[in-house]
């Protein structure tokens, strides 16, 4: 849903490189993408590869107010 702040394993800051991801793997490797951004541990690889945005598809189930 949402990606988490820092990686579980190490601790190091993932988030802010997310979206920057999310937008340049439509166009090139995922593998030179991560190096590019400086993502070089498996363990924050895992946490950004693995991520499903799946946001939309929970927000219809939301409940609605009074």
């Amino acid at each position: 849903m949402i990606i988490p702040i820092r990686c579980f394993s190490c601790g190091s800051v993932i988030a802010d490189k997310y979206e920057q991801f999310k937008k340049r793997v439509e166009k090139e490797d995922p593998k030179e993408v991560l190096d590019s951004l400086g993502v070089n541990r498996y363990c924050c690889r895992r946490m950004i590869l693995s991520q499903i945005d799946f946001i939309d598809e929970v927000i219809q189930f939301e409940e609605k107010g009074p």
